[in-house]
């Protein structure tokens, strides 16, 4: 018998989406229903459903959010990534890109008629699913990998376009331990790495560790994206620095920046990257 995940954080519309599923599809058993990201990702990994249905919009964590940390995390020896739909109020822009993505989607409310063909989506996803680890191998990471992909370009297109401004040449940091007390210009070109932290940016140099109080996702804009990779939602990486990556036994990668002894993991949302490697 197949089993759901519901993520939805409005309790009627839930009930009403839990109530037409099991109308459209009476033998799959929704084993949790929760209503936020970081729950979601949560019950998901604990209880591994065959089938997700996300809210893209929740608090904190968004549909698509948790869905890319679940893609991170997920194990595919122990069960195969889940069949993915996201749950959306309508807007015709969102729809094109999950469509040009070949993501499923279900209205909100519920349209009985729209949930009929995206069970119908869904049911094929999981035999097409079931016949890969019959040919490929049941910890086959291809099909996640793909997954991967897609929710990586569709948050990227569904992403308003941050307005353009001047590349940073100079960082404001607090030295590490110095209580925010002490400001230093650190130069972007002497950046190795840079990881979110809390409320904070840690930004390594081949000289030491500082903090930045300014969010990742701010910063990411006034950097040259052919100077520094995003590795991981909350990883940064100076290009040129990079000495070595690797693939472990799982197909997960590794990398190791020069003048910095820590090995970082490679997100498989930022791994087509490499590729080419």
């Amino acid at each position: 018998m197949p089993t759901a995940l519901i993520a939805e954080d409005e309790p009627l519309l839930a009930a009403a989406l839990q109530t037409e599923l099991a109308r459209a599809w009476p033998e799959l058993q929704v084993v949790a229903t929760v209503g936020d990201g970081a729950s979601a990702v949560r019950e998901a990994l604990r209880l591994q459903p065959d089938v997700l249905l996300l809210d893209i919009r929740m608090p904190a964590l968004s549909g698509l959010d948790a869905a890319a940390e679940l893609a991170d995390a997920w194990d595919t020896a122990a069960h195969p990534f889940p069949a993915l739909a996201f749950v959306t109020a309508y807007d015709q822009y969102a729809l094109q890109a999950f469509e040009t993505q070949a993501l499923d989607y279900v209205l909100k409310p519920v349209q009985p008629a729209r949930l009929q063909k995206s069970v119908q989506k869904l049911r094929a996803a999981l035999d097409q699913r079931a016949q890969a680890a019959i040919q490929s191998g049941a910890d086959d990471d291809s099909p996640l990998q793909a997954t991967a992909e897609q929710l990586q370009r569709l948050l990227a297109s569904l992403q308003p376009a941050p307005p353009a401004a001047p590349l940073l040449r100079q960082l404001p940091v607090s030295p590490a331990g110095a209580g925010g007390n002490t400001i230093r210009m650190v130069p972007v070109a002497e950046v190795l790495l840079l990881q979110a932290a809390d409320k904070y940016v840690r930004v390594v140099t081949a000289s030491g560790e500082h903090l930045l109080r300014t969010p990742l996702k701010e910063l990411l804009p006034q950097l040259d994206p052919e100077q520094f990779w995003q590795i991981h939602r909350g990883t940064v990486v100076r290009a040129d620095a990079i000495d070595t990556v690797q693939r472990d036994e799982a197909g997960r990668l590794h990398l190791t920046l020069r003048g910095h002894a820590e090995a970082l993991v490679v997100s498989r949302l930022f791994a087509p990257r490499f590729k080419a490697l």
